[in-house]
């Protein structure tokens, strides 16, 4: 029986969206909600959690009739459904956290290869946050010269991948309080590779068997990811590309122009995308473009490489994650430049429909069918280049009658690093903590991650996010939702008259938006370190705190790692689809009940964003009144 098509409103909130969908329609183009609705219905068990493909005497799966009859139904090896769900999602919450700390290992190599003398097309553009990060981890960065204490902070991040230590180097970051726990449940990370690698081994047949036992180690791994992998990658992008600050920008397909060469950048590491912005800036490069008719070049950003480029170079952001093939369809792309991670295989066939270049560039993400280009730091602004003459070629053979660029750009604020907060309150964290405990700040709530073409496109994101802001809660945006937030109107100044009055009066002061747009996913260890930071001046535990986390559109691995190890650190994470667990009650019943008395926090499971605001502000209001502050 053939589905009827769902109408594009259905699809997105957005203009810009329906209108690439109509076009995607009327060209024969298949979009990720296409192939959601010829995947649809999923396997049952697939997503229960209760399939298991870890040997060959299987696959085995659990039937959820025996389940509910409460007859016990086992695989061939007889792991029962508890030990299925927790294997599956162990393996789940490894690959997440190798994703994000796997791009941290990458800005170690990049600032090995200055280091080392073997790029000149990269440098260290923050000596005073490289001094002042390897002081932080032990090592003596006052007197000697830049590039010694610089390799010693190679070889210093290099360690918190190995196996010899007993804890990663910022650790030391979270409060005491929440390093006794850890140490004191076994969830101490102790280096991001052994963890990962520990996991793998747990979930192998014949190894670990009791649920609740591998969930822990699950946090243990994810905990290494936040407070390491991702956290290395983030301060180290900083030390090489530069801090953010508070900069303005704008939002949407609109930022794309019919008179210009169009380059987007996508996926989530600023090492090959920030040489295609230095590269498209120079001048025979532009020059090349006005040759072909062009008026210049656009550089424009998707996902979070696209926020790399945002918070610190200010480039305009075309969309996230559901806008990546429409934004092809404009048929005004010359090329899509990818890294890793959260990149469709349908880009190359979708780029194929139109005159656009899609191209590769990491030997960890190759795509069948695109160009490629092995981009090294000692080669990268040679390749760059090329690249970029590419993308000035394909300018022409554009077809101007396939062209349709449907909305004006949206302005946005955004740079909103530790080092730009803590520099707007003067250096202190003083004035916030006073806003938050005078209540016109009530408390904290990280909106992260993606889209799913399950959920209408970031209604949830939009939704959750106005809603706490209407309740005095200040919210911080990362990866994805960054796009969501900024064409809603909630990342300017301006957007303090859709906050509650408290909110609203400290934006104003300061001018800034209610929403405040930290970086891609990776800078979510920004905000656990803001968390640690806040929880150390009190003399409490992030558990203690009036914060919360939600990612209502989540669907990666990486997502699931980051709600582990925010959960893990004590803040309380709402999710908008659960995970592939409730096979298991065991699984289940510890995630949404149980962990809270483990670690100080747990999932909540909600889709309805309004539903989802209720439950965060009813966290908060207890976190405050348990702190003595009015609720």
């Amino acid at each position: 029986m053939t589905r009827e098509q769902r109408s594009v409103e259905e699809l997105s909130i957005w203009e810009d969206a329906r209108s690439m969908l109509r076009k995607a329609r009327a060209e024969g183009v298949e979009t990720a909600w296409d192939r959601l609705e010829q995947q649809t219905p999923h396997c049952t068990f697939c997503e229960l959690g209760t399939t298991c493909r870890n040997c060959v005497m299987g696959p085995c799966r659990i039937s959820p009739k025996a389940t509910k009859s409460g007859k016990l139904q086992r695989g061939v090896c007889g792991a029962d459904a508890d030990v299925i769900v927790a294997r599956n999602f162990g393996r789940f919450i490894a690959g997440g956290s190798a994703g994000h700390s796997d791009h941290g290992r990458d800005l170690i190599e990049v600032l090995e290869a200055i280091v080392e003398g073997e790029t000149t097309d990269y440098a260290i553009r923050d000596e005073a946050k490289l001094r002042r990060i390897a002081a932080e981890l032990g090592i003596d960065a006052a007197e000697r010269p830049l590039m010694d204490v610089a390799r010693d902070l190679v070889d210093e991040c290099y360690s918190d991948f190995g196996s010899r230590r007993k804890s990663v180097g910022f650790l030391a970051r979270a409060p005491e309080k929440r390093r006794a726990l850890w140490e004191k449940l076994g969830m101490t990370p102790r280096g991001v590779d052994r963890e990962i690698a520990e996991m793998m081994h747990r979930t192998h047949m014949g190894c670990d068997n009791d649920a609740p036992n591998t969930l822990i180690h699950a946090a243990r791994c994810a905990l290494a990811d936040g407070w390491s992998g991702s956290m290395i990658g983030t301060e180290l992008s900083d030390i090489i590309f530069g801090v953010p600050t508070p900069s303005m920008s704008t939002a949407n397909l609109g930022i794309l122009k019919k008179d210009t060469v169009n380059i987007l950048v996508h996926g989530h590491n600023p090492v090959v995308s920030e040489m295609i912005l230095a590269a498209a800036r120079e001048p025979q490069l532009i020059a090349a473009a006005k040759a072909h008719g062009a008026s210049g070049i656009t550089v424009g950003g998707l996902c979070c490489t696209g926020n790399e480029l945002l918070m610190r170079q200010g480039i305009p952001m075309a969309g996230n994650h559901l806008m990546t093939e429409l934004a092809i369809v404009t048929g005004a792309v010359e090329a899509v430049v990818v890294d890793y991670q959260c990149i469709m295989p349908s880009l190359v066939q979708i780029a194929g429909c139109y005159h656009t270049r899609f191209i590769t560039t990491a030997g960890k993400a190759r795509f069948t069918g695109a160009i490629h280009f092995d981009i090294h730091p000692h080669n990268a602004m040679e390749e760059a280049r090329k690249i970029v003459q590419m993308a000035v070629d394909a300018f022409a053979e554009r077809d101007p009658k396939r062209v349709e660029i449907p909305v004006e750009p949206v302005r946005i604020m955004t740079g909103f690093s530790n080092e730009a907060i803590l520099n707007a309150l003067g250096g202190s964290l003083t004035p916030l903590l006073d806003a938050v405990k005078a209540g016109s700040i009530r408390g904290f709530v990280a909106i992260v991650g993606c889209n799913n073409p399950k959920i209408q496109q970031d209604s949830a994101n939009v939704g959750l996010a106005k809603a706490l802001i209407e309740r005095d809660i200040m919210v911080l945006a990362t990866g994805c939702v960054t796009t969501a937030a900024g064409k809603a109107g909630l990342l300017v100044p301006e957007a303090a008259s859709m906050a509650g009055p408290g909110l609203k009066a400290v934006c104003t002061a300061l001018g800034i938006p209610p929403v405040l747009h930290m970086g891609s996913c990776v800078d979510n260890s920004r905000i656990m370190h803001l968390c640690g930071l806040i929880a150390n001046e009190l003399g409490v535990d992030i558990s203690d705190l009036p914060v919360g986390a939600s990612s209502p559109e989540w669907y990666s691995e990486k997502a699931a790692a980051i709600g582990m190890y925010a959960v893990a650190s004590g803040v309380y994470t709402h999710l908008g689809l659960p995970p592939n667990i409730l096979g298991s009650q065991t699984v289940t019943d510890l995630a949404l009940n149980g962990l809270e008395g483990l670690v100080g926090a747990s999932f909540a499971v909600e889709p309805d964003p309004l539903k989802a605001a209720d439950l965060l502000d009813a966290r908060i209001r207890a976190k405050r009144e348990a702190l003595g502050l009015k609720p």
